[in-house]
């Protein structure tokens, strides 16, 4: 496979990633999970992330080395 294409499949991938993330964040369970994060963290004072947190990190460097290795120049 060529390095350009999987870095282009890379790009579309967490293109996928973000957009999961954000149907899970606009989703019953994923307003229950920013609810339960948001009390959990005022009990205790742990840091905690919800899920869709976790979709939006995954994408962005998915989409981050994609357009690295599409701007790389090749030797």
């Amino acid at each position: 496979m060529n390095k350009r294409t999987l870095s282009i499949l890379l790009i579309i991938i967490g293109i996928a990633v973000v957009v999961f993330g954000m149907r899970r964040e606009d989703s019953v369970a994923g307003v229950s999970d920013s609810i339960g994060t948001s009390v959990a963290n005022t009990f205790d004072g742990e840091v905690r992330q919800p899920d869709h947190f976790w979709y939006y990190v995954g994408g962005g460097v998915l989409i981050a080395v994609g357009l690295g290795g599409v701007l790389r120049k090749s030797s």
